[in-house]
């Protein structure tokens, strides 16, 4: 499955922060994409759009007399909203769709308009918010929760909305960087009409879904100011094949008069960008690295690892101190900028001396699923869900200096485990290709499912795959793995013993044989398996009941559940995709599904 910032008033615009995030979840979730139903021509969600408008006809509806049904939260409970969600298509599927089909994107638009009507608000009520607008490739929602945590800092009221979600869907939308309550989505899901003043926020930071241009939160007229993050190469059926055609999406987000910033590019989607800029009469900047604010200061200490962060990190720091001189905010005295320069055509945004508020922000900001670490005695979990190449370079590159880092806690054996799975269009051949360098002893593939059977869970039901399609999908890159690792054998570092040959298992579904010096890969039907597998009892906080049957009755899971058991250290890196750190941060972190 699959956020700008908001000044409260009375009236129709203090209505917003319920009704519209809640239209780009049901837009996002599990993944409207950039498409919606209800315009003529338009058949992307035709098999979901009775479901939709049944919503949104009870939504819209005046208050119902005692013959006239409606929902409510008592009667339907948060898993049935985001089961009813949950009908509709998911990105995959509509990207399908998109390279079938063809026309006017912009009528996607107009039909966001539309549902936004329908739920009582016009677009000129969001004329009257501040928003913040964040778009990028990589690296746009770790920009939007610094900028989000920065602001918050100042002591103003947040909201945040960003996809996709790792654990349950109500993450999408945050107040002070709190998910919203079951109670409150579920209560917003069914009655969108509904006013609460508790939600009301002095500001809020939106992510971007896909693109920008099309994409459905660029209803958005009179943004504060807008943000562009690292670009590179991903949903190209959508957005073009080359780095200067996404761009020109992700620059679609540019206003008349409002200023919009952007972190380093290459030359040629830079010069994009400085295009669509100037075709609207926008004031560009580009960001000046993270070093230049700490010339006059201490180093600045972010909340989140990896050496790509200080560019996000820069980026943040420029839309929250433009939000703030826009705003007329009091903090913002105590900022001393340079005089503006210009580099590759592009004036340079101002080096100025970040507030303390702003090293606070920075420092406590946390977005998980992106460079995170957890250690759990001598088990280490590396969670970064990078999905494209650009950002499973950067993530290789965070996992290696992480483990240079890392001090050597016993003289015993080390193990190092991928957990992998791709989705969408994506090219796992390529990122598969990328994590070679780490040298993994082992090499496991599951779906994004954390058990086989997903029913107690609605926020990991997928109506429109099969447990068949995701696990063939797995065999492919457990394929590409081992077809990478005999073309690329590397010496082993670890001292640990190999894993012995042999065929496949009922729960563990697939294994290749390992060779010398290579990697040993397994298939295992879910997330739960491959931790039970990956941990052996040892993680203090994922203790389930008992390994199902047949776990460990292949050679290769056997031989390889000894070596574990026996290691000093075991890390573990989870990536490839977003939803399967989800998965199993539900598991490492139960409290994040409560």
């Amino acid at each position: 499955m699959r956020a700008g910032t908001y000044s409260w008033s009375t009236g129709r615009a203090g209505l917003a922060w319920q009704r519209y995030p809640l239209l780009w979840s049901l837009r996002a979730l599990p993944g409207w994409g950039a498409g919606m139903p209800g315009m003529k021509g338009d058949r992307s969600l035709a098999i979901s759009w009775p479901v939709a408008k049944k919503l949104w006809r009870e939504a819209t509806m005046e208050q119902p007399g005692p013959s006239r049904g409606t929902f409510s939260a008592k009667s339907d409970s948060f898993q049935d909203a985001v089961r009813t969600l949950n009908t509709l298509q998911t990105n995959a599927s509509y990207l399908e769709q998109v390279k079938s089909q063809q026309g006017d994107p912009q009528t996607k638009l107009e039909a966001m308009k539309l549902y936004l009507a329908r739920s009582g608000l016009q677009v000129e009520d969001l004329d009257r918010l501040n928003i913040i607008h964040i778009t990028g490739t990589k690296g746009k929602g770790s920009t939007c929760a610094f900028t989000e945590r920065i602001l918050r800092s100042y002591g103003l009221k947040t909201g945040l909305f960003s996809s996709p979600h790792l654990v349950q869907v109500r993450e999408r939308i945050r107040i002070n960087g709190q998910p919203i309550s079951p109670e409150l989505f579920t209560k917003h899901f069914w009655r969108l009409y509904r006013r609460l003043e508790e939600t009301k926020v002095d500001l809020a930071v939106v992510e971007v879904g896909i693109g920008g241009a099309y994409d459905c939160t660029n209803i958005i007229r009179k943004p504060v100011v807008c943000g562009v993050s690292s670009l590179g190469i991903d949903h190209t059926s959508l957005l073009g094949d080359t780095v200067e055609k996404i761009a020109w999406q992700k620059g679609g987000i540019f206003k008349h008069g409002v200023p919009a910033f952007t972190v380093p590019q290459p030359d040629g989607p830079l010069a994009v960008l400085r295009e669509r800029a100037e075709q609207i009469s926008c004031p560009l900047y580009l960001c000046p690295p993270l070093e230049a604010l700490e010339e006059e200061g201490p180093p600045l200490t972010l909340g989140l690892e990896g050496e790509h962060q200080r560019s996000n990190a820069a980026l943040a720091l420029q839309l929250a101190r433009c939000w703030l001189q826009q705003k007329d905010h009091q903090g913002i005295r105590e900022l001393k900028a340079s005089k503006l320069s210009f580099l590759h055509q592009l004036p340079l945004a101002p080096v100025f001396q970040p507030t303390s508020h702003m090293r606070l922000g920075l420092r406590h900001t946390e977005w998980p699923g992106r460079s995170q670490v957890l250690r759990r005695g001598h088990l280490t979990w590396y969670l970064d869900g990078a999905h494209t190449s650009s950002s499973m370079q950067a993530c290789v590159r965070w996992f290696r200096q992480a483990l240079l880092r890392g001090e050597r806690r016993s003289s015993g054996p080390e193990v190092r485990v991928l957990l992998f799975n791709s989705t969408g269009d994506r090219d796992p051949a390529a990122l598969l290709k990328l994590l070679q360098p780490c040298q993994f002893d082992y090499a496991v593939f599951c779906p994004n499912l954390t058990e086989v059977s997903s029913t107690g869970n609605a926020d990991q039901q997928n109506f429109t795959v099969t447990l068949d399609q995701v696990l063939l999908r797995c065999l492919e890159h457990q394929q590409h793995w081992n077809h990478l690792d005999e073309e690329q054998a590397t010496p082993d570092l670890w001292s640990a013993p190999s894993p012995e040959p042999g065929g496949p298992a009922s729960l563990q579904l697939a294994s290749c044989p390992s060779h010398a010096h290579s990697t040993g890969s397994l298939v295992f039907s879910c997330i739960s398996h491959a931790l039970q597998w990956i941990t052996q009892g040892q993680d203090p906080v994922f203790q389930p009941p008992s390994p199902p049957r047949g776990l460990l009755a292949h050679p290769v899971a056997g031989s390889g559940a000894s070596v574990l058991r026996e290691a000093a250290a075991i890390h573990v890196l989870v990536t490839g995709s977003l939803h399967l750190v989800g998965g199993v941060l539900k598991l490492l972190e139960p409290s994040l599904s409560q």
